[in-house]
């Protein structure tokens, strides 16, 4: 199903239309292997916090990215008909979405995550018909958010990551979530690519809380 698109999201959605894999991740796609994923990018828009995005957290016993915020989203089925159909099951599966509520708007283009050897091709959607969502397995998922764009640009919710590997990201603190590492990233660029980023103190570096 597809409907209007509202004009605030317009211009994030030509601009995605020209990105690559390098604007989203330093780390070259892998001409062998890496198994196929999907994300949801669900941005959407409620009369109190205006336009939002759609983030879940991890449960804390998961044995992969426990507690970590993410977009809703997982590994392909062989019966997925490509990334929109996989990033739409997962929702369906993990938050209730009704996959009849969103317009998707494109896939961004695959980024290869190393540590775990995913190809992830994040979906961009827009959920013109929003409903209650929820922790459909309590066991997998923690919490669902709608994370108002205000908060997330708010240059005293921003900072940057430090993980216990050395590596350096941003980073959003924002209603009671730290957001860090994949999504950071990809939330980071389309920040950008939206025109909504505002100028933030990129010195700000914390270490990643342990447990």
């Amino acid at each position: 199903m597809t409907a209007p698109i509202p004009e605030w999201l317009k211009g994030l959605q030509e601009r995605v239309a020209e990105s690559r894999s390098a604007d989203f991740s330093r780390w070259p796609l892998p001409e062998h292997g890496g198994r196929e994923a999907a994300v949801l990018v669900l941005f959407g828009e409620s009369e109190e916090h205006g336009p939002d995005v759609l983030l879940l957290q991890r449960a804390a016993t998961m044995r992969n990215h426990a507690g970590q915020p993410a977009f809703p989203g997982g590994a392909a089925d062989p019966g997925d008909g490509g990334p929109q159909q996989t990033a739409l099951r997962e929702a369906n599966e993990e938050v209730g979405l009704d996959p009849a509520s969103v317009t998707v708007l494109s896939e961004l283009p695959p980024i290869w995550i190393s540590v775990s050897d995913f190809v992830v091709t994040p979906v961009l959607a827009w959920w013109h018909s929003p409903h209650p969502v929820y922790a459909v397995q309590p066991a997998e998922v923690e919490r669902v958010a709608r994370l108002p764009l205000t908060e997330l640009t708010d240059p005293a919710n921003r900072l940057r990551i430090r993980h216990s590997s050395g590596y350096i990201g941003p980073a959003f603190s924002v209603g009671g979530l730290l957001v860090w590492g994949f999504t950071a990233g990809i939330l980071t660029v389309l920040l950008d690519l939206g025109g909504w980023s505002r100028p933030w103190d990129t010195s700000r570096v914390e270490n990643l809380p342990v447990g």
